[in-house]
C-alpha cells in the first residue's frame, strides 16, 4: 500500500521549523530531505530515517525496518506528533550524513573527439 497523500503534508508541517525539509515523490512513496540532503522516506505511511548514531541516540527505543523488500534498515520513527522530538532527529540525521556528491558530466563535445581519435 503506497503512502497516502495526506501523509507527506502532515510530516511536512510537523517539520516547519526545519529549514530546507522537503519530500519529493517516488514511485509511489515519498523521499525525505533536509536541504537538499537525502535523509529518510515515507513507505507505507511510515517514517523512516537512514540510520546515524545521533538518531539512534535520540530514539534508543527505535525499531529498524527495511523501506522495501531488499531494502536497508532503516529507522522507524513511530511519534511523529512530537514535533521538537521530530525536528531533533531529522536535524541531527541530516547533520551526520555526508553531503551528496556531485557527479562531473562529459561534455558532448569531449566524448566525440575521443571517439574522432579513437576512428584515426
Amino acid at each position: 500500500m503506497p503512502t497516502s497523500e495526506s501523509f507527506p503534508a502532515y510530516i511536512l508541517d510537523q517539520l516547519s521549523d526545519v529549514p530546507g525539509a522537503s519530500c519529493r515523490p517516488m514511485m509511489g512513496e515519498y523521499l525525505l530531505y533536509v536541504s537538499g540532503k537525502l535523509i529518510g522516506g515515507l513507505y507505507d505511511d511510515r517514517l523512516l530515517l537512514k540510520p546515524t548514531d545521533a538518531g539512534r541516540s535520540l530514539l534508543p527505543d527505535a525499531r529498524t525496518e527495511k523501506p522495501y523488500d531488499g531494502g536497508r534498515d532503516m529507522l522507524l520513527v513511530e511519534d511523529t506528533d512530537d514535533r521538537e522530538l521530530l525536528a531533533a532527529v531529522v536535524l541531527a540525521t541530516a547533520e551526520e550524513l555526508p553531503g551528496q556528491a556531485r557527479r562531473s558530466r562529459k561534455k558532448k563535445t569531449d566524448v566525440q573527439s575521443n571517439d574522432r581519435e579513437n576512428q584515426v
